[in-house]
């Protein structure tokens, strides 16, 4: 009667050895770790790389547990383990020096990082520890203010482009287009040329509001960018400057970041674990801007070049080879034009190219652009701390009207993938600025942890006493369910790489007391069955069997509430709650059914004549009256 068939207990084997095997990670803690990224386009992170730090911590004597080179997509990272915390300072400073001879322009970010001290063995199952949030782990909060400013002037410089396009193909007669602050003043030669740009730029240009004006002869439109354009404008920058901090922190190492917007033009990072403060906020304040400009080839150009001078009109800068270029002062086209940038293949030639897809607008004037200036180059240039480099300056061939770009030359398939991606996501829409900076220390989240991690043991304990006290036998057969339980939660957070918080550790708590809530139900089930007078084994049947329902209503309904909670919160605490909160209800329903069940039957279902079960007093009806 009370005996699974074998497919049940192996079910409940592989459950155990699961929930023993992820949850061994989180006990084995972190390491000490220096880790290598690349801070400039032209440097790559390969396994040459990975040999010449090995060098040059063996030639400084500093001895390291073990390194290894991680690629993710097309960007390389290096990560050394070493023993202690000065080690890894001393690691640090020594890769700095060796690996950057510019300390101004830096080639490498050195960076400190901690590593899962697990065996190997278990990662390559892919059985790691569970992420700590930042109250547990240490870290760094900052908050960054956009400057929206910003990002209006480079619509603002685009625009500009825009009318003169515009102007040149209505064949409209312009003196000239300059602009004041927040204003376009374009001045005409006629009213009757002011009012057919009016007109054109009200059906071209619909984002632009213009207001007429004569003074003294002279004809004047005053345009300026209406209001639902400007929300979209920083809508548009806060979301892409979201995107490209997600990319930057790669270079910190940080598995799990929180990176979210605060209002219409703040976001708020987290940085769980960085302890190299001042990196973080070298690397999240970079100011880097993605411009279109073209290439001054000419005699006059190149003499003056070679003399070391600069004329005027012109700026000279560096491509990711080191030679100087002279690029015109006119911004052609911004990052804000660009929809996406992918590495492909040229179907003829099969050489490695960087497609780009431009917006309408940037299509209209990539097509002027490349119209005007066929064989004659354009350069891609990257601002960053406000400085400029040339990613590639290809050679117009051909008219390109339909906003898509193929760009080619002396590049191998790598060299490609890295210029699309950082096309892609390696400029900010608009500068931003650290105004807020909290920072937690590692030794404050140990001792949350320490906290959490006792209060939780110690509520288990009082729980597990009064179970076996009150329930003999099946109370023990209950608390080992809890621990069960404990073991599959943990190792789903794990295997989730989920973010252990304050509030989730108050989550697995709550956890606990629900799941020994139903083994309470099944208790109170089963003495009922033997207050009625049924035997031990039926008692034992039934009192599973009715208690399934009431504890199935109960987790449902919690269930539910969790489900509401991940579906309407954000980011932060409510949401980790919530996540522990689910996982926790299901292998609680789980564990209290079936893996205790599964205990019960072992120790019981093997006996046929059984007269009494172990738990506690049945408390029986006076039946003398």
């Amino acid at each position: 009667m009370n005996r699974y068939p074998f497919w049940k207990y192996l079910i409940v084997i592989v459950a155990l050895i699961f929930g023993i095997l992820y949850t061994v990670p989180n006990i084995f803690g972190q390491t000490p770790a220096v880790q290598v990224s690349s801070a400039n386009v032209a440097r790559k992170i390969d396994e040459k790389m990975l040999e010449r730090v090995e060098q040059i911590l063996k030639q400084n004597d500093i001895p390291f547990t073990s390194s290894q080179l991680q690629i993710t997509g097309t960007v390389g990272t290096i990560r050394v383990r070493v023993a202690t915390p000065n080690i890894q300072l001393q690691a640090k400073s020594v890769l700095e020096k060796a690996l950057n001879t510019n300390i101004d322009e830096p080639d490498y970010v050195v960076a400190l990082n901690l590593l899962s001290a697990s065996p190997d063995w278990l990662s390559k199952i892919g059985a790691h520890p569970m992420f700590l949030g930042l109250d547990l782990r240490g870290g760094v909060h900052f908050l960054l203010k956009v400057d929206m400013q910003g990002a209006l002037e480079t619509r603002y410089e685009s625009l500009v482009t825009e009318l003169r396009t515009l102007f040149r193909d209505q064949k409209i007669a312009v003196e000239s287009i300059n602009r004041a602050g927040n204003t376009i003043i374009s001045t005409f030669k006629s009213s009757a040329d002011m009012a057919n740009a009016q007109e054109q730029i009200h059906i071209r240009i619909p984002e632009l509001t213009s207001t007429a004006a004569t003074t003294n002869n002279s004809f004047t439109l005053s345009s300026t960018i209406n209001p639902s354009e400007i929300t979209r404008v920083e809508e548009t920058a806060l979301n892409q400057n979201i995107v490209t901090l997600h990319n930057r922190i790669n270079e910190l190492g940080v598995s799990e970041p929180v990176i979210q917007k605060q209002g219409t033009d703040r976001i708020v990072v987290q940085l769980p674990g960085v302890q190299d403060v001042a990196k973080a906020k070298d690397i999240l304040g970079r100011t880097a801007t993605l411009q279109l400009r073209m290439v001054d080839d000419s005699p006059a150009a190149m003499t003056a070049l070679a003399s070391g001078t600069v004329p005027f009109g012109l700026e000279m800068f560096k491509d990711t080879d080191g030679n100087s270029l002279l690029l015109r002062r006119q911004v052609l086209l911004t990052g804000e034009n660009l929809e996406n940038a992918q590495s492909g293949r040229n179907h003829q030639t099969q050489q490695p190219t960087v497609n780009l897809s431009l917006d309408s607008k940037g299509a209209r004037i990539f097509r002027d652009v490349t119209r005007d200036n066929i064989n004659k180059r354009m350069a891609i240039v990257l601002f960053e701390n406000g400085k400029g480099q040339v990613i590639t300056a290809p050679v117009i061939r051909t008219e390109i009207p339909n906003g898509q770009v193929e760009i080619s030359g002396s590049m191998t398939p790598t060299q490609a993938a890295d210029v699309a991606l950082l096309l892609r996501a390696g400029s900010l829409a608009a500068p931003m600025s650290i105004i807020e900076e909290r920072t937690i220390g590692p030794s404050l989240g140990e001792e949350n942890i320490e906290k959490g991690f006792k209060s939780t043991l110690y509520g288990f304990l009082m729980v597990a006493v009064f179970m076996i006290i009150y329930y003999h036998l099946m109370g023990f057969f209950s608390t080992l369910g809890l621990i069960f339980n404990v073991l599959l939660l943990l190792a789903c957070l794990s295997l989730l790489q989920a973010t252990l918080t304050l509030p989730g550790i108050a989550a697995i708590a709550l956890t606990l007391g629900m799941a020994i809530d139903a083994n309470v139900l099944i208790n109170e089930r089963i003495r009922e069955e033997l207050r009625e007078g049924l035997s031990p084994h039926q008692a034992i049947n039934i009192g599973f069997d009715k208690a399934w329902g009431t504890i199935l209503d109960s987790n449902v309904t919690s269930l539910i509430v969790g489900l509401a909670l991940l579906a309407f919160s954000g980011p932060g605490p409510i949401r980790g709650f919530a996540v522990v909160h689910c996982i926790g209800i299901l292998t609680s329903m789980f564990t209290s059914v079936v893996g205790v069940r599964a205990i019960v039957n072992l120790w019981y279902g093997r006996k046929k004549k059984l007269k009494s079960i172990s738990i506690g007093t049945v408390w029986k009806p006076d039946t003398d009256k």
